[in-house]
């Protein structure tokens, strides 16, 4: 189910009703039945995925509580194998059997790859990584095993974020979801404050965005040098406002229920470097990156050679878990190579900034969203050769820009970003509008809903993150 659809703006109503009217001992019955339809509306067999995750984990949490030496560790392993395996399968398989052939290929041999017409699951990356932290919290003796399966499976399936995060801790949102809600009036305030920001950032910022960035990379090499470079920049606006406002939406969501869920964006294009980028964009992926791989590989820790290695490996793993395609790996290999080199830098040149908008931190902000942004044309393209066209169109076809309705949206909208970001920067939409007077608050609300039914971009396109 899309949250920008009509069919999502009655489901929620009539969850949140009838979970206030349930008694509490009911309520986890209700989240999980709401969870599996939102989940089915898209391909309703996928849902046995989830189911076989859950039993699994379920069940190797219980057993590694129970055991001890290395039958934990036995069990972990069954369990992490199961879930990577799943996935593996699922949105890997084809891409492991064509690399294969290719290697084959290469020393004159045949490989006859079996590849499969295989529909990934939505959102089976998030499930799997949010189901894994469990078992290894429980495996760490940081988190007790949950006896109770219904609230379990509330956990991996609680539909505001089941589909695109953020990937939630057991000990926050798993205990949440057991805990006992009121309907208070600024759970309902807040809910829908970040609901209807999230609708607009989506609806209204990047689907206007969209045609143009579509029409681009569909084949840059037919448009002038200015027009692809001005999409690469304005791909940089459209990604973030639609899983900006995917993850407000769910924000809002879960708040109406009584349940608090973290924040996974925290005005990232204001980062002054690309390492507190990463502390800004997709937290919840980045967070699990650094407490179950990072860490483990030894983190900061080790010798700088090792730990160059460290940044690397993590960083190209994270760019193969969005995609199963070369140029995901090369996405993330160069995020990490950029944090290497702003670390040699930083160390070279050390200095102390005391005003937050001075005009060395303007410029650093501004160096850092032309570097993700040229990054994110091999996040973006189809493959190598599109992602070559691009730099090729850049920097051959020298020509007059044209100006049109499309572009004229964009940069609109595009702009909107920047002053949200501006205002919410280091806060969250309804905190802040929270400390503003009821007439500014209401003609802000009074605003963004005009903006929302007058400007939503006349396509409809789905989230970006749920093909991961």
């Amino acid at each position: 189910m899309l949250f920008n659809s009509l069919h999502f703006l009655l489901f929620l109503p009539i969850v949140v009703g009838l979970y206030y009217l349930l008694p509490q001992k009911y309520r986890w019955v209700l989240i999980f039945f709401a969870s599996c339809y939102f989940y089915m509306v898209f391909v309703p067999e996928y849902i046995l995925i989830l189911f076989l995750i859950i039993i699994i984990d379920y069940i190797s949490a219980l057993t590694i509580e129970r055991v001890n030496g290395r039958l934990k560790l036995f069990y972990l392993i069954a369990s992490l194998t199961a879930n990577i395996g799943l996935l593996a399968f699922f949105k890997y398989f084809n891409f492991f059997n064509e690399n294969l052939a290719s290697v084959f290929s290469l020393f004159g041999m045949e490989f006859q790859s079996a590849n499969f017409n295989i529909i990934l699951p939505i959102g089976l990356s998030f499930h799997t990584f949010q189901s894994m932290s469990y078992t290894i919290e429980v495996y760490r003796g940081k988190q007790k095993a949950e006896r109770h399966l219904g609230y379990f499976a509330n956990y991996v399936l609680f539909f505001p974020q089941m589909v695109a995060g953020p990937i939630e801790r057991y000990e926050t949102l798993g205990n949440s979801l057991k805990s006992e809600h009121k309907p208070l009036y600024q759970n309902f305030s807040d809910g829908f404050k970040l609901i209807l920001f999230g609708l607009f950032i989506k609806m209204a910022v990047a689907d206007n965005i969209a045609p143009y960035v579509n029409q681009i990379y569909l084949d840059p090499l037919k448009y002038s040098s200015s027009q692809v470079l001005l999409s690469v920049f304005l791909f940089s606006f459209q990604i973030y406002a639609d899983f900006f406002g995917y993850s407000t939406i769910a924000l809002g969501s879960a708040k109406l229920l009584g349940v608090n869920i973290m924040d996974n964006f925290k005005t990232p294009y204001l980062a002054k470097s690309v390492s507190e980028f990463w502390t800004r964009w997709h937290i919840s992926l980045s967070t699990w990156f650094r407490d179950y791989l990072y860490i483990p590989l030894g983190g900061n820790r080790v010798k700088i050679p090792r730990w160059s290695l460290n940044i690397l490996i993590v960083f190209m793993i994270s760019g193969l878990w969005h995609g199963a395609s070369w140029t995901f790996v090369v996405w993330g290999a160069l995020h990490g190579l950029v944090l290497l080199i702003e670390r040699y830098f930083s160390k070279l040149f050390k200095f102390e900034i005391k005003s937050k908008w001075s005009l060395l931190n303007i410029f650093l902000v501004i160096k850092t969203f032309i570097i993700t942004s040229f990054i994110w044309i091999f996040f973006r393209a189809e493959n190598f050769q599109k992602a070559k066209d691009m730099f090729k169109a850049i920097a051959k076809n020298h020509s007059a820009p044209a100006i049109d309705i499309d572009v004229l949206y964009a940069l609109m909208f595009s702009g909107l970003i920047i002053v949200f970001d501006i205002f919410l920067y280091n806060s969250r939409f309804d905190s802040k509008l929270n400390t503003f007077k009821t007439l500014y608050r209401w003609a802000f609300y009074s605003l963004i809903l005009f903006c929302l039914m007058a400007l939503s971009g006349t396509q409809k396109f789905t989230f970006i993150y749920f093909q991961f």
